[in-house]
């Protein structure tokens, strides 16, 4: 095989006179008159390829060549026909003249189409997913994700960080999502546990003395998967001694800002805008708002204060509120289906129902006979003009921010165009604690590492879920692409967390006594974040899932498709761990297999 000389998205008109050697794949065939145009493709791009009867050894090789073929070609650069020019290419000025082609590798007809984006099902992408990453969407998206890790290494590069890898096998330590547990053979009965995150080996490197860390790493969670969740995961996961949360935001903001510049030549604005946890859910119902579609949510209870309304006036007698969400110009297309729906998703979210107002002429409302006035009030306050609708929640002030929160997503999501462009945006000051409906009882928000404020311990004693922390989120275009906090360094404030979330010393101990006996060795004030590095890829690619981005991923199942794992072993190796399966008998009992 003769080695290349250019890639397949190089040549030029400069080029023109010059022999050179292409190595590809056959994209595209056409026959035209006894010429044979060929066009050749690698991840770089596309060049056509002329074979010409005139060189019949070339020309007769051709013959043999079908899609998805990998060919060598020698031959000569020259100008297209001025009516052959496609100017969307960079190589579509020119051509090559074949002079000698070789056959490196044949293929029989792929069972999905590499050169066009056609419909074939999800199972079948993922099955035969080495085809499918031939494709340019997928070369781009996996080319953006290596331009960001470099940018990200070479961020942090720059400001001493070392690149530190933590154990895959570890301890488990089960809060929050389940852990992915592997069978030791050599321990038969005991178990490692695949990392949710390096959190606890990062905090250990800082008392080890390394100040600055980061890897971008492989993390897992066995959760229930959706199209922006996979079992395994990547993210940028740094911490840092003897820093405050500033100097966290502003690292990660150096780290966007380079990444940004690389990828997509875009420069972001920095610093990014900073909004508390508490502010986020009032004004938009969620801690992990979209900004760009507008639609703040306020408080018009004030519009209410006089009114007769007895379902109203009975709520904000009891302490409830009354908040509106304003929608632009979308009256003429909210049916009365469309808006018994966002009724329907309200109760869903603890409503007792929904109101509605449509600006049209006049105020129309299914109870604008009980309080137009007031109705009116509202509209003034939200600034409403014609074919504007309000939505209107009665509820405890949360409640009823974060149930328009839910219609408000609900409502980007199907009455909105996509917007372009990206809103970064800070969340800070999480709330400490959060109720475990299902187990009921307290636990971290985050995780129980996380610095509380001091002063908010003694202050809500008795009602802990007021207690702020010292964490925070970068939220992009509504996901949450970074989470971090300053970490606890000090045992006693580190025992009062403990204690406030239920968890006994031996089960501390039991779970974290490795981490806690090391804070007895002069831990150093520390913090840190996780980037979720697949998600960032997901957005500054334009995907929709983080299948799209992840060069090899699982289903929503968490099964992968083209090495059809997970899969069964055989009765050898259970043997040597130590392990009997059981089976469903069929009546929802477990019993041994055979």
């Amino acid at each position: 095989m003769k080695k290349r000389t250019h890639t397949c998205g190089e040549l030029t008109t400069e080029h023109c006179g010059q022999e050179v050697i292409l190595s590809g794949w056959v994209d595209r065939i056409r026959d035209l008159g006894g010429i044979k145009f060929v066009m050749l493709r690698d991840r770089y791009g596309y060049t056509q390829i002329v074979f010409d009867p005139e060189e019949s050894e070339s020309y007769k090789r051709a013959q043999k060549i079908g899609v998805e073929y990998v060919i060598n070609v020698t031959g000569v650069v020259r100008n297209r026909p001025d009516d052959a020019i496609n100017p969307e290419m960079k190589t579509g000025y020119i051509e090559i003249l074949s002079k000698d082609m070789e056959i490196l590798s044949t293929s029989k007809t792929p069972p999905i189409y590499v050169n066009i984006d056609d419909n074939a099902s999800e199972e079948m992408r993922l099955k035969y997913r080495y085809l499918d990453l031939r494709k340019p969407a997928l070369q781009k998206n996996l080319t953006i994700r290596h331009k960001a890790a470099q940018a990200t290494r070479r961020v942090l590069n720059e400001r001493d960080f070392l690149e530190i890898e933590t154990p895959v096998l570890t301890k488990s330590t089960p809060e929050g999502a389940r852990d992915f547990l592997v069978p030791s053979r050599i321990k038969p009965g005991k178990f490692y546990a695949l990392p949710q995150s390096p959190q606890l080996f990062k905090q250990l490197l800082m008392i080890s003395g390394v100040d600055r860390y980061y890897q971008i790493v492989k993390c897992y969670r066995d959760e229930d998967f959706r199209a922006d969740r996979q079992p395994e995961f990547t993210q940028i996961d740094l911490e840092m001694s003897f820093v405050d949360r500033d100097d966290i935001l502003q690292l990660t903001e150096e780290i966007f800002e380079n990444i940004f510049k690389d990828v997509l030549k875009k420069d972001i604005q920095v610093p990014f805008d900073r909004m508390t946890y508490t502010e986020a859910i009032e004004k938009y119902g969620s801690d992990k708002p979209d900004r760009r579609y507008k639609m703040e949510i306020t408080d018009v209870s004030d519009c209410f204060s006089n009114t007769n309304f007895r379902l109203v006036k009975d709520s904000l007698e009891k302490g409830d509120r009354v908040k509106g969400i304003l929608i632009k110009n979308k009256a003429d297309i909210f049916s009365r289906k469309r808006l018994d729906d966002l009724t329907r998703i309200a109760k869903e979210n603890g409503l007792g129902g929904l109101l509605w107002v449509k600006v049209e002429n006049e105020l129309k409302s299914p109870v604008a006979k009980h309080c137009s006035e007031e109705l009116r009030k509202v509209a003034d306050t939200l600034t409403a003009e014609e074919n504007d609708v309000i939505l209107i929640a009665v509820a405890e002030n949360l409640l009823a921010s974060k149930a328009l929160g839910k219609i408000r997503e609900n409502i980007i999501h199907k009455n909105c165009p996509k917007i372009d462009g990206f809103d970064l945006l800070w969340v800070l000051d999480f709330p400490m604690f959060t109720y475990n409906k299902e187990y009921e009882r307290i636990e971290a928000e985050h995780h129980p590492f996380t610095m509380p404020y001091v002063e908010d311990i003694e202050r809500f004693k008795d009602d802990p879920l007021k207690i702020r922390s010292h964490a925070y989120d970068l939220v992009v275009n509504g996901y949450e692409i970074a989470s971090g906090s300053v970490r606890i360094h000090d045992n006693s404030l580190q025992q009062k967390v403990f204690d406030i979330i239920g968890m006994e010393k031996e089960i501390a101990k039991e779970r974290f006594g490795f981490l806690l006996e090391a804070f007895r060795y002069g831990p150093p004030p520390h913090a840190g974040i996780a980037v979720g590095f697949d998600r960032l890829i997901m957005i500054l690619s334009g995907s929709n899932s983080l299948r799209d981005v992840i060069a090899f991923p699982k289903t929503t199942t968490g099964s992968d498709l083209m090495t059809s794992a997970p899969s069964t072993v055989d009765d050898e190796q259970l043997m040597q761990l130590k392990i009997k399966l059981l089976k469903n008998d069929g009546d929802g009992k477990d019993e041994d297999s055979d």
